[in-house]
This record gives structure tokens, C-alpha cells and sequence, in this order.
């Protein structure tokens, strides 16, 4: 029974029939649908709601409950200050073009990525290297996507093609510019050439209150509600770093054309980790633990070199060789490729590109995607950056609030300097108004000026200059340098930033795709192979007759499964029991306890897997046992097939 085969690959992967399974069982759809919807908005249905919130759930236990992480829920409306200090005002924008006819908008970098990707794939098909053509219910038009057209290309156009996209990220507006005259890059809709690229702040403006004159915005990301709350935090966690906060919450972005469902939208639920670091420290106390995982890299000097070949690397080699910027980055780039296999990722589609100096954040010295593979692409799902100090900083100097650490030393540190004292008796007398620009060129000297200047004292005088030419002569009357001994027993500094940031949306959507296949017998029958842990359903109870004799049966077995903690559901319906199974085998719901007349006679009841459709039989409460063991992961099928007898599809009943 556990060794029954499964072939999950026995048919492609049918695009048209995956999103009508998703828009049928109601996954998610096109919100304000009756009213002709708007572009980038989504509401999830029940079992999309259940899966999301599965989601969350198992993100909150591998990283808040696991890594003692202090969870905060900051305010979506922002006061306009935050961005314009956080610089999101002027630099958190994509670039657009305008279709120089129609006035349609388009995103520079796709429009750029599309046009290529479909004139390569032309060229494929010329030279007699493309797949099978699509199904005719692919052939819908997709608006701003490119159709494939059989020419060959020059060998040396497609490299050319080629290394654009491998560096994609890396242009700038300007260069994408470029790139559509170079290559006569036009609107796939119209054939029509586009504008000059020009930047879009991706931010929706609002105002804060009935007269309109405290603008705001409605925040694209969670982060700076965790800044802005970084004096709190550290109080409540005794003054001590390193340590991480956490959010999950609702975040937006007024994307220029949002076209590909749950990838690109303009609300979407973010999670978000900040963890405070001693910049002079990046150890991470628990990455020993994880240095063996192993990842797929592709690394900027790779991509900039025009190619998109991974290196399997572990982790740990990763960091000592410099690859990945230091440890707490390394470490969790390693929990986060662990929560998402852990959650149904196919690990074969799943890698971490590193940004090009072009396309990183403004506040961000290093930083890594994980990037899922899916119908569309790869797809960013997870960004983890190193933000350094920059937010503490800037929010810091803008507030005159200090957002800093201050760490008693466990050993005062001594220290000699040479410090420069001005007789003010005399000082000011001498210089006048130059006193103020004299101390500032003095006060500006480092060691080794401040001694030269010392000796120059001990023989009668010295003179210095400004920066605009003029010079002032000093004698020991009027300046004194002296070497003085400084005990430190307190070190300040402002804490640097690891920023695992989470677009749940976006991983939903590609878990559903890496999940779907359809029976190899029977392509209509469509299913979702979602884990358990994160499955809508995780039980599905089938009672076989409609009689009320069942109904005790079915509110005792409900009862215990609550009990232990397992979201399960009745289906009573009068459709036979395969049609049942079917259904909620495209829900993903794992698992299915069936109820039929031995069970009221002998108090049996069936388990089957949703995969195999393989069954077991046992004692009704040794069942429930069973199926808890493996809802909550502490069992496999393999074991619970060692602990139940298989179901031959007969029982003898009197």
C-alpha cells in the first residue's frame, strides 16, 4: 500500500485547466468582479483564505515561535515624513513607457523581457527546438504578451538576447531605453513604438485627516513601522541585540500594469523580519545549524557575465568564500529555502539570485531573492537584504530621536589621544571672529596631524591654513596639545538590519502550481498535492448513506478531530463516494475518512490518501489516532500503512 506509484507528470501542466480549477473552487478571483473589476486586486475564497492563513500560521512557528522573534502590527496609513526621510518618495519607482498612439502604459523591464523572450522563442521554433504548441485554450490573448513568431535569428542576436535578460535587472531607465531603439522594441498590442522610459512612485498618496494638509501613504512595505519602534523594542528586550520583530500585515503598491493574477498586484499581505545586528558582529549563534543546506546561488558577477547557471553550494561555503555577505544573512537564506519546502515548494524549482548593483534597494549593501519557478518565470517570492544602518540612521538625524544601542563593555577600554585646548583668555582676544573656523580645522585632525602640529608648537609656533587660502599663526599661548587618557565603559552605535521580507501572495500562487497534476488515467481529474500543514482541509469525512443511523457516527468522529486541534468537513451530498473524493481531491484535503455500514455495526472506519487513493481500516478511534499522527507531521503514510491493515474494499456486514 505505501509503495503504490503515483505518476504525477503523466501530463503536462495545463495552464487552462488550473486556473478554471482555481476560479471554480474559488480560490481567489478578480475583486469588484460584477462591477467589471479593477487590474491588481484579488479576493480569496474559502479554501484560498484557509490555505493563506495555514500559511501565516506555519510562517509565525518556523520563524516567530522558533527564533523568539518580538511580533508588532504597526499602522497601514503613514504620514508622508516617514517616506520622505525612509527616501521611498523619491526613489521607490519602476520605470514606465507610454505607447506613443495610444497613450497605453507599460513596464519598461517587462516590456523589454516579453518582446525578447517571445523573439527567442521564434527562433526555437525555426530552428526546430520548440515544444509541443500550446493547447487551443492557451491561445487566449494576453495583453502586452508578445506572440512567439518562427523566425531564425542571427547565432550571435541570440546571444545577444540572451545576456540582456540574464542582466535584465541591472539597466536603468535610460539603458532600457536604449535597449527598445536598439532592438526596435515595440507595443505588442499595436505594434506601436513606445516613450522614453520615465519613473513611477509605485506609493498611493492619500491625506491624514478632513483638510487634506497632512499628506500620507499607504504603506508598500511593513519595515519602517518596525524602525520607528526600534527604541520600544529594545527596552522590551532588555537592551540587548541581537534579536529580530516581526509583522504580518497588508501592504501596497500601485503597480503599472498588473497582468500576471497573484504575482503582481496592487494589495497584497506581506511578512516581514528585521533583525537588529552589531555591524562589527554578523555571527549568528544558530548557523552552525543550518551550514550543511544546500542552495542553488546565482550570484551578480554570474549574471553579469550573461549567464543564469546556478551553483549548488552549502551555506556555510557560501558565507567562508565570501559568496553571501556574512553569517545572519547566510543563516537566513538557509530558514527561509527550509520553510519553504517544508510548506510543498519543489525544491528542483526554487534558487536565490543575488541583486546587481543597479536593481539593489537604495538602503540595501546585499541582497538575495528566493525566486520560485513558474508559468510565468521565476518569480521573487522572498527578498533578504542587508539595510545596514541606513533607516536607524536617516530616521535618527531627521527626529533627533538617537535609535541606538548603548552596550556596557564587559572591560572598560583605555585609550590615549592627543587633544587640542585653546587658551579662551587669550584665544579669542587674538582671532576674533576666525576663532570658530580655527577650532573647527584643529578639532577636524586626526592623530597624526594633531602631533605634527604638537611639534611645531615645541619650537615656537606653527601656522594652518582654511580652505580659502588664509593662514593663522598659533604659539603655545594660545593652543596647547596634550595627551590625556579616555576609560570607555559604555559603546554606542546604531544597530545594522537583516530584512527577510515575505510576499505571501505570491507564494500561495506558486505552491498551488507546484502542486496541481491530474490523474494519470483521467486528465479532468485535477488535484492538489498540498502538505497537510498547509492544506485547507486536512480531513474530509464521508459518511456513505444519508440515513440518519450515520448521524451519531458523524458527530462523534467531527467531535474527536476538533478535539485534536484538525479542521475537518462533512460531505453528505448524494453523489456517489468517488465524486466526493474528487472534488476534495482538488481542494488538496490529504486525507478522507469514510463512514459506511460496518462502521455502525462494528464501529470500523476507512482512511485514504489523497495521492495514491490508497485506503486503510481500522477501530474508529485507533483511525482518529492515526490520522492526527499524520495531520500533525509526527507520521508519514509509509508508518501509518505499517499501523493499519489495507482496505480491500469489502466488509461483511450482517
Amino acid at each position: 500500500m505505501a509503495n503504490i506509484q503515483v505518476n504525477k507528470t503523466a501530463h503536462p501542466f495545463d495552464k487552462a485547466r488550473f486556473e478554471a480549477l482555481l476560479s471554480r473552487r474559488f480560490f481567489y478571483a478578480p475583486a469588484f468582479e460584477i462591477y467589471g473589476g479593477v487590474a491588481g486586486l484579488y479576493d480569496y475564497g474559502p479554501p484560498g483564505s484557509s490555505l493563506q492563513s495555514n500559511i501565516i500560521a506555519e510562517w509565525r512557528k518556523h520563524f516567530i515561535v522558533e527564533e523568539h522573534m518580538l511580533e508588532v502590527d504597526t499602522t497601514i496609513m503613514t504620514p508622508a515624513p516617514v517616506f520622505e526621510t525612509s527616501g521611498h518618495v523619491a526613489r521607490f519607482a519602476d520605470w514606465m513607457v507610454k505607447d506613443v498612439k495610444t497613450g497605453e502604459v507599460l513596464r519598461a523591464d517587462h516590456l523589454v523581457k516579453n518582446v525578447l523572450e517571445a523573439r527567442l522563442a521564434g527562433d526555437k521554433e525555426a530552428r526546430g527546438l520548440a515544444g509541443a504548441p500550446p493547447r487551443e485554450d492557451d491561445k487566449k490573448k494576453k495583453r502586452n504578451k508578445a506572440k512567439p513568431t518562427a523566425v531564425k535569428l542571427p547565432d550571435e542576436l541570440v546571444v545577444e538576447y540572451e545576456t540582456i535578460l540574464a542582466q535584465l535587472d541591472n539597466y536603468s531607465g535610460p539603458e532600457l531605453g536604449q535597449l527598445c531603439r536598439k532592438y526596435d522594441i515595440r507595443n505588442p498590442d499595436t505594434d506601436n513604438e513606445v516613450s522614453e522610459p520615465q519613473q513611477f512612485n509605485l506609493m498611493f498618496a492619500s491625506s491624514i485627516g478632513p483638510t487634506g494638509q497632512h499628506p500620507g501613504y499607504l504603506r508598500p512595505e511593513t519595515a519602517q513601522g518596525h524602525f520607528l519602534n526600534f527604541s520600544r523594542l529594545l527596552e522590551f528586550n532588555n537592551g540587548r541585540i541581537p534579536f529580530a520583530s516581526a509583522q504580518i500585515g497588508r501592504s501596497f503598491r500601485n503597480e503599472i500594469s498588473p497582468r500576471a493574477g497573484l504575482l503582481r498586484v496592487r494589495e497584497f499581505t506581506m511578512a516581514e523580519i528585521e533583525h537588529y545586528v552589531d555591524p562589527e558582529d554578523k555571527r549568528h549563534e544558530r548557523f552552525p545549524e543550518v551550514r550543511d543546506v544546500e542552495l542553488d546561488l546565482l550570484d551578480r558577477h554570474t549574471q553579469a557575465a550573461g549567464s543564469t547557471q546556478v551553483t549548488r553550494m552549502k551555506i556555510g561555503d557560501a558565507v567562508d568564500k565570501g559568496v553571501v555577505a556574512n553569517e545572519t544573512l547566510g543563516y537566513f537564506l538557509a530558514r527561509i529555502h527550509q520553510f519553504l519546502i517544508k510548506i510543498g515548494i519543489d525544491p528542483k524549482r526554487l534558487r536565490f539570485r543575488q541583486h546587481m548593483a543597479n536593481e539593489m534597494a537604495h538602503y540595501a549593501t546585499d541582497c538575495w531573492d528566493a525566486e520560485i519557478q513558474n508559468s510565468y518565470g521565476w518569480t521573487e517570492c522572498v527578498g533578504c537584504a542587508d539595510r545596514a544602518a541606513y533607516d536607524l540612521s536617516v530616521h535618527s538625524a531627521k527626529t533627533g530621536h538617537p535609535l541606538v544601542v548603548r552596550q556596557t563593555l564587559k572591560e572598560p577600554i583605555i585609550t590615549e589621544k592627543l587633544v587640542p585646548e585653546f587658551n579662551k583668555r587669550t584665544f579669542g582676544k587674538t582671532f576674533g571672529k576666525d576663532s570658530a573656523v580655527i577650532q573647527n580645522i584643529v578639532g577636524g585632525m586626526d592623530e597624526a596631524l594633531l602631533a605634527k602640529l604638537q611639534g611645531e608648537l615645541a619650537q615656537g609656533s606653527t601656522t594652518i591654513t582654511s580652505s580659502d587660502g588664509r593662514e593663522f599663526k598659533l604659539t603655545p599661548d594660545l593652543l596647547t596639545i596634550e595627551k590625556k587618557t579616555f576609560k570607555q565603559s559604555v559603546r554606542e552605535y546604531t544597530p545594522n538590519v537583516i530584512e527577510p521580507s515575505f510576499g505571501l501572495g505570491r507564494i500561495l500562487y506558486a505552491l498551488l502550481e507546484h502542486s496541481f497534476w491530474s490523474r494519470e488515467q483521467d486528465i479532468e481529474r485535477g488535484v492538489l498535492s498540498l502538505p497537510a500543514v498547509v492544506a485547507p482541509t486536512k480531513v474530509l469525512i464521508v459518511p456513505l448513506s444519508a440515513k440518519s443511523e450515520f448521524d451519531p457516527l458523524v458527530r462523534e468522529v467531527s467531535m474527536k478531530l476538533r478535539k485534536a486541534g484538525i479542521f475537518s468537513r462533512v460531505d453528505d451530498s448524494n453523489t456517489s463516494i468517488g465524486k466526493r473524493y474528487a472534488r476534495n481531491d482538488e481542494l488538496g484535503t490529504p486525507y478522507g475518512l469514510t463512514l459506511d455500514f460496518a462502521s455502525v455495526q462494528k464501529r470500523t472506519m476507512t482512511l485514504r490518501e489523497r495521492d495514491t487513493t490508497g485506503q486503510l481500516i481500522g477501530d474508529i478511534d485507533e483511525v482518529i489516532a492515526v490520522v492526527t499522527e499524520l495531520v500533525n507531521g509526527s507520521m508519514d503514510w509509509a508508518e501509518a500503512c505499517r499501523r493499519l491493515p489495507a482496505y480491500d474494499g469489502v466488509q461483511a456486514v450482517e
